[in-house]
C-alpha cells in the first residue's frame, strides 16, 4: 500500500512554508524541503531559508546540510528525500513536501529514477567551455537537435542542467528524456495530495517578491553575498541573490540598480516555476488573493485525503 504524502508547491514568495507548517501542525507532519538552494549551508538570506520562528516547532528536513562546494544531483536529492520520508513515516507522522524546485519534486514523488551516470571531469570541462564560448541560447539550440523535450524545459541561463544534459548524452548515448520515460515504468512509491499556491493577480505575487527582496537587503543580503563574491564554487556564484549583486561589488552598477535586477530575475524565476507546475494536472490550486479561507480549504483537502473521505 502506497504511503500518503502531501506536497505544497508553487512559485517563490507564495506562502508555501507557512501553509506547510500549518498542515504539519494540524496533522502531525514534518516538512521535507524541496528547494535546490536551501540545501546548502550558509546561504541563508538569498535562499529564503525558513527561520526557527517560521518553522514554528515543526521539524524541517533537507535544509542547510550540504557544503556549497559539493556537487549535488537530482539522484542524490531523491535518495535523501526517500530516507527522510521513511524516517517520518516510521514515527507515525506525515511527510509534507514543500518547495519550488519542480525537477526535484517530480523526480521524488513521481518515481522518476534516473540512471546514475558516471561523471567525467574532462567531458564536463569541454562542455562547460563550449557553453562559455557559445552561450546558453546556442547550447539550447544544439540540445534541441537531439533532446527537444529537455531543451524546451530549460532556460538559457540554466548552465548546470544544460551541461549535464550534454554530459549524460555523451556518456550514455541516451537523452535525459529517454531515461525519464524508462524510469516511469517503476511508478511512484507514494500516494500524493498535490496542493499549489498561486495568485490570480500576478502583480500581487510580484509585489510579495519585491517586499521579500527589500527585507533580504535589510537583513544583510549584501554582506552575505560579499562573502561569496570571490568564490570559485559554481553553486553560490549562480544563486539568485548573489549573481545580481556582483556588478555592485565590481563598481559597475549602483546597489539600487542591482536590487531592481534581482527583483526582475526573481519575477522571471517565479514564472518559470509556474510553467513547470501547471503541467501537473493533479495539483489542486488555491488562490490566497481571491480566497481568504484558503488555509481552511487546504486543511480540509488534507483531512479528506489522509482519512480517505471521498
Amino acid at each position: 500500500m502506497k504511503k500518503k504524502v502531501i506536497a505544497v508547491v508553487g512559485p517563490t514568495a507564495s506562502g508555501k512554508t507557512s501553509l506547510a507548517v500549518k498542515i504539519s501542525k494540524a496533522y502531525s507532519g514534518e516538512v521535507i524541503s524541496a528547494d535546490s538552494m536551501q540545501i546548502y549551508k550558509g546561504m541563508n538570506i538569498a535562499t529564503a531559508k525558513p527561520t526557527k520562528c517560521e518553522m514554528d516547532g515543526i521539524r524541517h528536513h533537507l535544509i542547510d546540510y550540504v557544503d556549497p562546494s559539493e556537487e549535488y544531483s537530482v539522484a542524490r536529492f531523491v535518495s535523501d528525500a526517500q530516507k527522510a520520508a521513511a524516517d517520518i513515516i516510521s514515527r507515525g507522522k506525515v511527510p509534507v513536501v514543500c518547495g519550488g524546485t519542480g525537477l526535484y519534486i517530480d523526480s521524488f514523488l513521481m518515481g522518476i529514477r534516473l540512471a546514475e551516470t558516471p561523471e567525467d571531469k574532462f567531458v564536463r570541462k569541454k562542455i562547460e567551455e563550449n557553453y562559455e564560448k557559445s552561450g546558453g541560447e546556442k547550447m539550447l539550440e544544439r540540445l534541441s537537435e537531439f533532446d527537444p523535450e529537455t531543451a524546451e524545459k530549460l532556460n538559457p541561463s540554466d548552465k548546470k542542467r544544460i551541461v549535464r544534459s550534454f554530459e549524460i548524452y555523451e556518456m550514455t548515448g541516451e537523452t535525459i528524456s529517454e531515461q525519464k520515460r524508462k524510469s516511469r515504468l517503476y511508478g511512484s512509491d507514494f500516494d500524493v495530495l498535490w496542493i499549489g499556491l498561486d495568485f490570480r493577480d500576478r502583480n500581487i505575487l510580484y509585489d510579495r517578491i519585491d517586499k521579500r527582496v527589500d527585507n533580504m537587503i535589510k537583513s544583510g543580503l549584501v554582506e552575505e553575498a560579499e562573502k561569496y563574491y570571490n568564490s570559485t564554487d559554481k553553486t553560490s556564484s549562480q544563486a539568485i541573490g548573489y549573481k545580481e549583486l556582483k556588478p555592485y561589488f565590481d563598481n559597475e552598477k549602483s546597489l539600487s540598480e542591482c536590487v531592481s535586477r534581482l527583483k526582475f530575475s526573481t519575477h522571471h524565476y517565479a514564472k518559470r516555476q509556474l510553467t513547470w507546475f501547471r503541467k501537473n494536472k493533479e495539483i489542486k490550486w488555491l488562490y490566497p488573493d481571491e480566497n481568504k479561507n484558503y488555509v481552511n480549504d487546504a486543511l480540509r483537502l488534507c483531512g479528506d485525503f489522509l482519512f480517505d473521505i471521498k
